[in-house]
């Protein structure tokens, strides 16, 4: 086990080495030339030039993306063109939003989504399985944008239950903070709560159908002991790979999510840095992103054996 998780660790550096190539390649994918595109029409060439030497487009490639790089490992991602603040200072000034959110959605998602799937399973070919189904493909058909305009109406304009947009910090209550969250929450967890809801319902069905689960029927195992102890253990594998696979739904929408909620978080700076061609913040968000990911999926990965004893490395 032990070599195994030391490989795993050791394999997500040459993933990384790629991720950061590429990132750091958005700059020269662009195109024409960015120093122009940013300076704007109005620019002097003296002006574009100025831009270009803050970018480093005056030196080879490598030479600057191991500078890059070099920066990345000791905690500098680069100055904002246009804030003229350091990326990872605005990174750090934004994040709480973003990650809050993104914690408050995948307890939603999980704790809603997984009871639902075991049910469906239970109840196959009943108006409960049917509406369990017709969920997931109204989640997966709505878009994120959609959903939050209509929750927001709803809950915000018509009722007045919630606020229509921004953000509370958590230092500032428990009660604000999840007052402001709920909704974005919501509309955000609404695609993968139908995922991990028909995986988890495809995999109960599997499991159910295997004969040591009509031997704990037999030895008279209650229904709840039967579903939760024994199937969706043994089911667990797919349904942790499939909310880790889904952490990717959570960092694209939150970008979406931020921007109807006017939530101050990552999606909404890279939204703004994007419009604005601030190169060094896309990249630094672009890279946190991806690093998260990744690690999220090494997670994943170290988990199985613990759900799953059968499974050694």
């Amino acid at each position: 086990m032990f070599a195994y998780v030391i490989r795993r660790v050791l394999a997500t550096i040459p993933v990384m080495a790629l991720v950061a190539l590429f990132v750091f390649s958005l700059l020269y994918l662009a195109p024409g030339d960015p120093a122009a595109v940013i300076a704007g029409d109005q620019a002097t060439p003296q002006d574009v030039e100025r831009i270009r030497a803050s970018l480093g487009l005056d030196r080879p490639y490598l030479v600057r993306f191991g500078s890059w790089v070099w920066g990345i490992l000791n905690g500098d991602m680069g100055v904002s063109i246009f804030t003229n603040l350091p990326v990872t200072t605005m990174i750090a000034q934004r994040i709480e939003p973003t990650l809050s959110l993104m914690i408050l959605t995948l307890i939603l998602a999980v704790t809603i989504a997984v009871p639902m799937g075991v049910v469906a399973a239970w109840k196959q070919g009943t108006l409960i399985d049917r509406a369990v189904m017709g969920f997931a493909v109204l989640g997966f058909s709505v878009p994120v944008f959609v959903v939050g305009y209509l929750l927001a109406y709803v809950f915000a304009l018509e009722l007045d239950w919630l606020p229509v947009q921004g953000y509370t910090a958590l230092s500032k209550g428990f009660l604000p903070w999840l007052e402001n969250l709920v909704l974005p929450a919501v509309a955000l967890g609404g695609v993968y709560i139908a995922l991990i809801a028909r995986i988890t319902r495809a995999t109960m069905l599997e499991v159910l159908q295997q004969d040591y689960i009509r031997t704990a029927r037999a030895k008279g195992a209650g229904q709840g002991s039967i579903l939760f102890l024994h199937a969706l253990k043994n089911a667990a594998v797919p349904i942790v790979t499939v909310i880790g696979i889904g952490i990717a739904l959570l960092i694209g929408g939150a970008v979406v999510t931020e921007s109807v909620f006017a939530i101050p978080g990552l999606g909404r700076l890279t939204v703004d840095a994007i419009l604005r061609r601030d190169y060094p913040v896309i990249q630094g968000v672009v890279l946190l992103f991806s690093f998260v990911y990744v690690l999220v999926n090494l997670i994943i990965d170290l988990a199985y054996t613990l759900f799953d004893p059968r499974i050694r490395y």
